[in-house]
């Protein structure tokens, strides 16, 4: 299977996912910024990062990323390019898989979070700017 299989295969756990958090925006974050190259959008890479430090750093949920996205996306600001780094994190979509579902793949959902949060905070500063912080 390639990547994009194995992340339709984890967002259907994600979508069907019982709790109020909606987890599935913190995969659909991962997987954009971990899988991020020169050709993708900058808007998509702003917002995939927005959402995992927003997670990783601030506790927001889901829902919460979500709604945070939707203000975001009345301002009309730039979107100002940066170096994206060589290695993105080594725990990938296929790491999350492996585990089981239930608490033990929703806590390797947060560790993907944490590893590509962490992969990406050279870009930090641009990510804080984009939110006024």
């Amino acid at each position: 299977m390639d990547k994009q299989d194995l992340y339709n295969e984890l967002a259907f756990y994600t979508l069907s996912h019982p709790g109020p958090d909606f987890i599935h925006q913190h995969i659909v974050d991962a997987f954009v910024a971990q899988s991020a190259k020169k050709e993708t959008k900058w808007i998509a890479i702003y917002y995939a990062l927005i959402g995992l430090y927003l997670y990783v750093e601030k506790g927001y949920t889901g829902k919460q990323i979500q709604l945070e996205h939707i203000r975001l996306s009345k301002q009309k600001k730039e979107f100002l390019p940066f170096e994206l780094p060589r290695n993105k994190g080594n725990f990938t979509v296929e790491d999350v898989l492996k585990t089981d579902p239930g608490i033990e793949r929703d806590l390797a959902i947060e560790l993907w979070c944490k590893v590509v949060w962490e992969a990406h905070k050279t870009c930090k500063s641009y990510i804080l700017a984009y939110l006024g912080k």
